[in-house]
């Protein structure tokens, strides 16, 4: 699938006619506010200029993006994003974080599960902290880099 037809699966939940309908083409208004839509979110994650091409063949930090492109043509009001920087190079780690305060900015709540705590404490307002399902901590990025307990837990002593 292309990039373009990727993110138009996210815009099916808002549409009246639905997946099949817009798959057969019943309904040429609804595909094109759909597809302007989908061009739209992709423009915003800085993947416009890519609508034709093959999803597949986009190195991993593109996919993501993609990926938060097809959540935001859901028009959400949340966005959950679990381990989004995973295998991510460190550029491809700035060009996410760059959208997803760009999307703050846009007034848009994201919750980010992560473990790449760089990627986090650079990027969120506020943290919770979990420890094997239990919160150990919540608060601010310079709070919570300064907790004993959260030292503790994932660098294995008080730094």
């Amino acid at each position: 699938m292309t990039l373009l037809d990727n993110v138009l699966l996210g815009t099916y939940p808002r549409t009246r006619a639905g997946f099949l309908a817009g798959a057969l083409r019943l309904d040429r208004a609804e595909e094109s506010s759909a597809r302007a839509e989908g061009m739209r979110q992709l423009e915003r994650v800085g993947l416009g200029d890519k609508f034709g091409d093959l999803a597949g063949n986009l190195p991993l930090g593109q996919q993501r993006l993609l990926e938060v492109a097809r959540a935001l043509a859901t028009d959400p009001v949340l966005v959950i994003l679990d381990e989004p920087a995973a295998g991510l190079r460190a550029m491809e780690k700035k060009t996410l974080s760059d959208l997803l305060r760009s999307l703050r900015r846009d007034g848009m709540t994201i919750v980010l599960v992560e473990h790449d705590m760089d990627f986090v404490m650079n990027l969120v307002d506020r943290i919770v902290v979990m420890d094997f399902g239990a919160k150990l901590a919540e608060g601010l990025p310079s709070e919570i880099r300064a907790d004993a307990r959260v030292q503790e837990a994932y660098l294995g002593g008080v730094a």
